[in-house]
Protein backbone atom coordinates (compact mmCIF):
# COMPACT_ATOMS: atom_id res chain seq x y z
CA UNK A 1 0.00 0.00 0.00
CA UNK A 2 1.21 3.42 -0.93
CA UNK A 3 1.08 5.59 2.71
CA UNK A 4 0.67 9.29 1.65
CA UNK A 5 2.37 10.22 4.84
CA UNK A 6 3.30 13.86 5.76
CA UNK A 7 6.78 14.62 4.62
CA UNK A 8 7.53 16.36 8.02
CA UNK A 9 6.74 12.51 9.37
CA UNK A 10 7.91 10.83 6.64
CA UNK A 11 11.81 12.72 7.38
CA UNK A 12 11.38 11.77 11.13
CA UNK A 13 11.12 7.92 10.41
CA UNK A 14 13.61 7.75 7.50
CA UNK A 15 15.99 8.80 10.16
CA UNK A 16 15.03 6.10 12.93
CA UNK A 17 16.90 3.33 12.94
CA UNK A 18 14.98 -0.30 11.72
CA UNK A 19 15.19 -3.68 13.31
CA UNK A 20 16.18 -6.74 11.58
CA UNK A 21 12.53 -7.21 10.31
CA UNK A 22 12.86 -3.88 9.04
CA UNK A 23 10.48 -2.04 11.61
CA UNK A 24 10.93 0.27 14.59
CA UNK A 25 9.01 -2.53 16.76
CA UNK A 26 9.44 -6.13 16.36
CA UNK A 27 7.28 -8.02 19.31
CA UNK A 28 8.13 -11.48 17.70
CA UNK A 29 10.41 -11.73 20.51
CA UNK A 30 9.65 -9.33 23.32
CA UNK A 31 12.56 -10.31 26.12
CA UNK A 32 15.43 -9.67 22.97
CA UNK A 33 13.20 -6.55 22.09
CA UNK A 34 13.05 -5.29 25.16
CA UNK A 35 17.08 -6.28 25.54
CA UNK A 36 17.49 -3.78 22.21
CA UNK A 37 15.70 -0.97 23.37
CA UNK A 38 17.21 -0.82 26.95
CA UNK A 39 20.61 -0.99 25.01
CA UNK A 40 19.59 1.68 22.98
CA UNK A 41 18.03 3.95 25.34
CA UNK A 42 21.88 3.82 27.33
CA UNK A 43 23.65 5.12 24.68
CA UNK A 44 22.08 8.07 25.37
CA UNK A 45 21.90 10.60 28.67
CA UNK A 46 18.40 10.83 30.23
CA UNK A 47 17.41 14.58 29.96
CA UNK A 48 16.78 16.29 33.37
CA UNK A 49 12.84 16.67 34.40
CA UNK A 50 12.37 20.46 34.92
CA UNK A 51 13.76 21.26 38.40
CA UNK A 52 9.85 22.84 39.32
CA UNK A 53 8.16 19.36 39.20
CA UNK A 54 8.82 17.00 42.03
CA UNK A 55 9.04 13.89 41.44
CA UNK A 56 8.35 11.03 43.72
CA UNK A 57 7.32 7.09 43.70
CA UNK A 58 4.28 6.05 45.50
CA UNK A 59 4.09 1.87 46.33
CA UNK A 60 0.91 0.79 46.71
CA UNK A 61 0.39 -2.60 48.04
CA UNK A 62 -1.45 -5.22 45.82
CA UNK A 63 -3.84 -8.33 47.53
CA UNK A 64 -0.99 -10.20 47.16
CA UNK A 65 1.66 -7.95 48.93
CA UNK A 66 3.51 -7.01 46.21
CA UNK A 67 3.96 -3.51 45.38
CA UNK A 68 2.50 -1.46 42.47
CA UNK A 69 4.21 1.51 41.76
CA UNK A 70 3.16 4.85 40.34
CA UNK A 71 5.65 7.85 39.50
CA UNK A 72 3.83 11.05 40.89
CA UNK A 73 4.45 13.94 38.76
CA UNK A 74 3.57 17.27 40.98
CA UNK A 75 4.05 20.91 39.25
CA UNK A 76 4.29 22.81 42.87
CA UNK A 77 3.36 22.51 46.37
CA UNK A 78 0.70 21.40 48.16
CA UNK A 79 -1.16 24.89 48.49
CA UNK A 80 -4.08 23.93 46.73
CA UNK A 81 -5.32 20.46 45.49
CA UNK A 82 -4.79 20.00 41.73
CA UNK A 83 -6.77 17.83 39.33
CA UNK A 84 -4.72 14.79 38.37
CA UNK A 85 -4.17 12.38 35.49
CA UNK A 86 -4.09 8.72 36.22
CA UNK A 87 -1.40 7.93 32.72
CA UNK A 88 -0.65 4.55 31.33
CA UNK A 89 2.27 4.38 28.76
CA UNK A 90 2.35 3.20 25.65
CA UNK A 91 4.25 -0.55 24.73
CA UNK A 92 1.98 -2.70 23.20
CA UNK A 93 1.38 -3.40 26.81
CA UNK A 94 4.64 -5.46 26.68
CA UNK A 95 7.33 -3.07 26.87
CA UNK A 96 8.00 0.29 28.98
CA UNK A 97 7.73 1.37 32.46
CA UNK A 98 6.58 4.72 34.42
CA UNK A 99 10.68 4.71 35.49
CA UNK A 100 11.81 4.99 32.42
CA UNK A 101 13.88 8.62 33.10
CA UNK A 102 13.84 9.14 29.07
CA UNK A 103 10.72 10.15 29.37
CA UNK A 104 10.67 11.70 33.05
CA UNK A 105 11.27 15.28 31.30
CA UNK A 106 8.40 14.79 29.32
CA UNK A 107 6.27 13.90 32.02
CA UNK A 108 7.43 17.16 33.98
CA UNK A 109 6.53 19.45 30.99
CA UNK A 110 3.26 17.98 30.52
CA UNK A 111 2.58 18.64 34.42
CA UNK A 112 3.63 22.17 34.55
CA UNK A 113 1.30 22.80 31.14
CA UNK A 114 -1.47 21.37 32.09
CA UNK A 115 -1.01 22.31 36.25
CA UNK A 116 -1.85 18.60 37.37
CA UNK A 117 -0.78 15.87 39.14
CA UNK A 118 0.24 13.38 36.49
CA UNK A 119 0.43 9.64 38.16
CA UNK A 120 2.37 7.58 35.73
CA UNK A 121 0.94 3.84 36.39
CA UNK A 122 3.74 1.18 35.87
CA UNK A 123 1.51 -1.46 35.19
CA UNK A 124 2.57 -5.18 34.44
CA UNK A 125 3.52 -6.06 31.42
CA UNK A 126 2.43 -9.45 29.28
CA UNK A 127 2.99 -12.02 28.94
CA UNK A 128 4.41 -12.10 32.40
CA UNK A 129 1.10 -10.69 33.43
CA UNK A 130 -1.78 -11.57 30.99
CA UNK A 131 -4.67 -9.20 30.73
CA UNK A 132 -6.19 -7.94 33.15
CA UNK A 133 -3.76 -7.71 35.13
CA UNK A 134 -2.55 -4.41 33.65
CA UNK A 135 -6.10 -2.98 34.40
CA UNK A 136 -6.34 -4.25 37.83
CA UNK A 137 -3.50 -2.28 38.66
CA UNK A 138 -5.07 0.70 36.80
CA UNK A 139 -7.82 0.42 38.97
CA UNK A 140 -6.02 -0.16 42.42
CA UNK A 141 -3.76 3.04 41.28
CA UNK A 142 -6.93 5.24 40.56
CA UNK A 143 -9.18 4.15 43.41
CA UNK A 144 -5.99 4.74 45.85
CA UNK A 145 -5.82 8.20 44.39
CA UNK A 146 -9.35 8.68 44.91
CA UNK A 147 -9.37 7.54 48.17
CA UNK A 148 -5.87 9.21 49.33
CA UNK A 149 -6.02 12.08 47.65
CA UNK A 150 -5.95 15.05 50.39
CA UNK A 151 -3.29 13.55 51.48
CA UNK A 152 -0.80 13.63 47.76
CA UNK A 153 -2.32 17.03 46.82
CA UNK A 154 -5.32 15.96 44.35
CA UNK A 155 -8.94 16.97 44.12
CA UNK A 156 -10.70 13.80 44.02
CA UNK A 157 -13.33 14.71 41.82
CA UNK A 158 -11.32 15.92 39.06
CA UNK A 159 -8.96 12.72 38.09
CA UNK A 160 -8.71 11.91 34.67
CA UNK A 161 -7.86 8.54 33.25
CA UNK A 162 -5.42 8.47 29.78
CA UNK A 163 -3.12 6.06 27.65
CA UNK A 164 -1.53 5.99 24.54
CA UNK A 165 -1.20 3.03 22.24
CA UNK A 166 -1.09 -0.49 24.37
CA UNK A 167 -1.43 2.04 27.24
CA UNK A 168 -5.18 2.62 25.74
CA UNK A 169 -6.27 -0.42 26.79
CA UNK A 170 -5.80 -0.52 30.76
CA UNK A 171 -6.94 2.87 30.39
CA UNK A 172 -9.88 2.06 28.79
CA UNK A 173 -10.71 -1.09 30.81
CA UNK A 174 -10.02 0.48 33.77
CA UNK A 175 -12.78 3.18 33.57
CA UNK A 176 -15.03 -0.05 32.71
CA UNK A 177 -13.94 -1.64 36.03
CA UNK A 178 -14.73 1.88 37.63
CA UNK A 179 -18.29 1.80 36.50
CA UNK A 180 -19.22 -1.58 37.01
CA UNK A 181 -18.18 -1.70 40.65
CA UNK A 182 -19.61 1.66 41.23
CA UNK A 183 -16.60 3.91 42.32
CA UNK A 184 -15.95 7.54 41.59
CA UNK A 185 -16.42 8.60 38.13
CA UNK A 186 -13.42 9.74 36.65
CA UNK A 187 -13.49 13.25 34.88
CA UNK A 188 -12.39 12.02 31.67
CA UNK A 189 -10.87 9.06 29.58
CA UNK A 190 -8.30 10.31 27.29
CA UNK A 191 -6.62 8.17 24.65
CA UNK A 192 -4.34 8.10 21.87
CA UNK A 193 -4.20 5.80 19.16
CA UNK A 194 -5.28 3.16 21.66
CA UNK A 195 -4.67 -0.36 21.62
CA UNK A 196 -8.13 -1.81 21.86
CA UNK A 197 -9.57 -5.15 20.06
CA UNK A 198 -7.82 -8.27 19.97
CA UNK A 199 -10.19 -9.32 16.76
CA UNK A 200 -8.00 -7.86 13.99
CA UNK A 201 -10.92 -7.78 11.77
CA UNK A 202 -11.37 -4.36 10.87
CA UNK A 203 -10.30 -2.63 7.31
CA UNK A 204 -7.57 -0.78 8.77
CA UNK A 205 -6.05 -3.81 10.77
CA UNK A 206 -6.19 -5.24 7.30
CA UNK A 207 -4.49 -2.30 5.45
CA UNK A 208 -1.95 -1.38 7.63
CA UNK A 209 0.56 -4.04 7.44
CA UNK A 210 4.35 -3.25 6.21
CA UNK A 211 4.45 0.50 7.35
CA UNK A 212 6.98 -0.08 9.89
CA UNK A 213 5.80 1.10 12.72
CA UNK A 214 2.70 -0.71 15.03
CA UNK A 215 1.94 -2.42 11.26
CA UNK A 216 -0.68 -5.76 11.75
CA UNK A 217 2.07 -8.16 12.42
CA UNK A 218 3.43 -6.83 15.39
CA UNK A 219 0.03 -5.88 16.81
CA UNK A 220 -0.84 -9.47 16.58
CA UNK A 221 2.12 -10.70 18.66
CA UNK A 222 1.62 -8.06 21.26
CA UNK A 223 -2.54 -9.47 21.74
CA UNK A 224 -1.08 -13.19 21.57
CA UNK A 225 1.22 -12.34 24.41
CA UNK A 226 -1.39 -10.60 26.43
CA UNK A 227 -4.88 -13.02 25.96
CA UNK A 228 -2.41 -16.37 24.99
CA UNK A 229 -4.90 -19.13 23.68
CA UNK A 230 -7.92 -16.54 24.53
CA UNK A 231 -6.70 -14.30 21.75
CA UNK A 232 -9.94 -14.02 18.82
CA UNK A 233 -12.15 -15.94 21.08
CA UNK A 234 -15.63 -15.15 21.55
CA UNK A 235 -15.58 -14.67 25.18
CA UNK A 236 -12.82 -12.57 25.79
CA UNK A 237 -14.02 -10.12 28.42
CA UNK A 238 -13.76 -6.71 27.90
CA UNK A 239 -11.63 -5.95 30.94
CA UNK A 240 -8.97 -7.73 28.88
CA UNK A 241 -9.88 -5.75 25.58
CA UNK A 242 -12.09 -3.38 26.29
CA UNK A 243 -13.22 -3.06 22.27
CA UNK A 244 -14.91 -5.80 23.06
CA UNK A 245 -17.18 -4.25 25.06
CA UNK A 246 -21.00 -3.90 24.27
CA UNK A 247 -22.04 -1.89 26.78
CA UNK A 248 -20.20 1.10 27.51
CA UNK A 249 -23.00 3.17 28.81
CA UNK A 250 -22.04 5.35 31.89
CA UNK A 251 -18.20 5.73 30.63
CA UNK A 252 -17.05 9.26 31.29
CA UNK A 253 -16.42 11.79 28.68
CA UNK A 254 -13.56 10.43 26.40
CA UNK A 255 -11.35 12.15 23.85
CA UNK A 256 -9.92 10.15 21.09
CA UNK A 257 -6.91 10.54 18.44
CA UNK A 258 -5.79 8.60 15.84
CA UNK A 259 -3.90 8.71 12.79
CA UNK A 260 -5.29 8.10 9.27
CA UNK A 261 -2.47 5.47 8.71
CA UNK A 262 -2.81 3.37 12.22
CA UNK A 263 -3.22 -0.25 12.88
CA UNK A 264 -5.80 0.83 15.19
CA UNK A 265 -7.73 3.67 13.06
CA UNK A 266 -10.94 1.81 12.71
CA UNK A 267 -11.54 -0.18 15.51
CA UNK A 268 -11.02 3.68 17.57
CA UNK A 269 -13.35 5.15 15.31
CA UNK A 270 -15.59 2.15 15.88
CA UNK A 271 -15.23 2.38 19.47
CA UNK A 272 -16.15 6.41 19.38
CA UNK A 273 -18.97 5.65 17.62
CA UNK A 274 -20.55 3.40 19.89
CA UNK A 275 -19.68 5.40 23.05
CA UNK A 276 -22.05 8.38 20.77
CA UNK A 277 -24.70 5.82 20.66
CA UNK A 278 -24.54 5.25 24.54
CA UNK A 279 -24.88 9.16 25.05
CA UNK A 280 -21.04 9.85 26.06
CA UNK A 281 -19.83 12.85 24.77
CA UNK A 282 -16.91 12.01 22.44
CA UNK A 283 -14.04 14.11 20.99
CA UNK A 284 -12.87 11.96 17.77
CA UNK A 285 -9.61 13.24 15.75
CA UNK A 286 -8.37 11.42 13.31
CA UNK A 287 -5.15 12.99 11.68
CA UNK A 288 -4.41 12.93 7.98
CA UNK A 289 -1.34 12.25 6.28
CA UNK A 290 -0.09 10.90 9.96
CA UNK A 291 0.88 7.31 11.41
CA UNK A 292 0.79 5.73 14.86
CA UNK A 293 2.28 7.75 17.71
CA UNK A 294 3.32 10.64 15.09
CA UNK A 295 3.79 12.77 18.14
CA UNK A 296 6.79 10.30 19.39
CA UNK A 297 8.42 9.93 16.33
CA UNK A 298 8.36 13.35 15.12
CA UNK A 299 7.96 15.59 18.32
CA UNK A 300 8.80 19.06 16.67
CA UNK A 301 6.24 18.83 13.15
CA UNK A 302 3.35 20.69 12.96
CA UNK A 303 0.91 17.62 12.90
CA UNK A 304 2.11 17.35 16.31
CA UNK A 305 1.93 20.97 17.56
CA UNK A 306 -1.62 20.70 16.10
CA UNK A 307 -2.65 17.86 18.10
CA UNK A 308 -1.43 18.75 21.21
CA UNK A 309 -2.57 22.22 21.01
CA UNK A 310 -6.00 20.25 20.64
CA UNK A 311 -5.67 17.34 23.18
CA UNK A 312 -3.74 19.70 26.06
CA UNK A 313 -6.73 22.12 25.80
CA UNK A 314 -9.28 19.55 25.81
CA UNK A 315 -7.52 18.28 29.44
CA UNK A 316 -7.30 21.81 30.67
CA UNK A 317 -11.18 22.33 29.93
CA UNK A 318 -12.27 19.13 31.61
CA UNK A 319 -9.63 18.84 34.48
CA UNK A 320 -9.68 22.72 35.51
CA UNK A 321 -13.70 23.18 34.08
CA UNK A 322 -12.16 25.98 31.48
CA UNK A 323 -9.44 27.08 29.17
CA UNK A 324 -6.78 27.82 31.05
CA UNK A 325 -3.35 29.43 30.08
CA UNK A 326 -0.33 27.80 30.39
CA UNK A 327 1.16 28.62 33.62
CA UNK A 328 4.66 27.71 35.66
CA UNK A 329 4.62 26.24 38.95
CA UNK A 330 7.30 26.24 41.28
CA UNK A 331 8.59 23.28 43.71
CA UNK A 332 12.11 21.62 44.11
CA UNK A 333 13.54 18.93 42.39
CA UNK A 334 13.42 16.27 44.34
CA UNK A 335 12.84 12.38 44.29
CA UNK A 336 11.77 10.43 46.63
CA UNK A 337 10.01 7.09 47.68
CA UNK A 338 7.78 6.16 50.38
CA UNK A 339 4.96 3.42 50.25
CA UNK A 340 1.43 3.47 51.01
CA UNK A 341 -0.95 0.87 52.69
CA UNK A 342 -4.57 0.65 50.63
Amino acid sequence: MDYDIDPELAAALAALPKGPNGSLVDFSDIPAFRERMRAAGAQFPAPAPDPRVKIETLGIRREDGSLLEVVMFHPGGADQPRPALVYFHAGGQVLGSAHDRAAWAYGATMALRLDVVLAVVDYRLAPETPAPGAAEDGYLAYTYLTEHAAENGIDPDRIGLAGASGGGAPATATALMVRDRGDRRPRLLSLNYPMLDDRHETRSSHEIVDLGICDRRESLYAWAAVLGDRMGAPDVHPYSAPGRATDVAGLPDTFIAVAQFDVFRDENIDFAQRLIAASVPVDLHVYAHACHAWDVFAPQSALTRTFEQTWHDYLRRHLHGQRTPLRDATARDETTNHIAEP
